[in-house]
């Protein structure tokens, strides 16, 4: 019987590390098409229904719809006229007070992906919240008050980094922390888990 239970559990276990990874990934996946499809999804069921008479429902339609205004949002971003048209969308975004702050981050987190530029010099470790303690932040600036030399340093929220502290540091309490900017920016998007190595000699203290 021993034996029996023993063969049991091992399998079983066997089983659990080959179902768990695919039922996570059929859960994020069945998650992100009912989010897609659930943003336009209800407004064109109630269109439909308008022009039909009826209620009509197509799994799928929502998200297909957002797939073409993306596509189309790409075409007009690569002519003259759209280009146009979308720095006026920017300037409009960037002077609505909170609106500036979300849009502006965002805006600058898919430049880190799409090109590699962004307004963060370098991403270093601070000690934050308390001592001993290591967080991941971005030197955006760097001043000088009263004869000493300051950095500022953005530490964003995971895994959002649109929202966080910008804080100043004297430069001798910053540590280069051995991460490209891209490198730390997929560390804090993936809540930690994107783990990059630290470059050479670099250790942290």
């Amino acid at each position: 019987m021993r034996a029996l239970f023993n063969h049991l559990r091992r399998r079983f276990i066997a089983g659990l590390f080959v179902v768990v990874p695919f039922g996570i990934t059929i859960f994020i996946l069945k998650f992100l098409f009912n989010f897609a499809d659930g943003i336009l999804g209800s407004w064109l069921d109630a269109l439909l229904t308008a022009f039909t008479g009826r209620e009509e429902h197509f799994p799928g339609l929502g998200m297909l719809t957002g797939a073409i205004i993306v596509y189309v949002t790409g075409v007009l971003a690569t002519n003259v006229l759209g280009k146009r048209l979308l720095h006026w969308g920017d300037l409009l975004l960037s002077r609505i007070p909170l609106v500036k702050s979300i849009y502006t981050s965002s805006k600058q987190l898919t430049k880190v992906f799409q090109e590699g530029k962004t307004s963060y010099r370098r991403a270093v470790f601070v000690e934050w919240p308390r001592p001993g303690v290591r967080a991941v932040g971005f030197v955006t600036a760097e001043v000088e008050r009263g004869g000493e030399r300051f950095v500022v340093v953005y530490l964003p929220t995971m895994p959002n980094p649109t929202s966080g502290f910008a804080l100043f540091f004297r430069e001798d309490e910053v540590l280069e922390s051995g991460m490209s900017v891209e490198e730390a920016v997929r560390f804090v998007v993936s809540g930690g888990v994107v783990v990059p190595e630290l470059g050479a000699g670099q250790e942290v203290a």
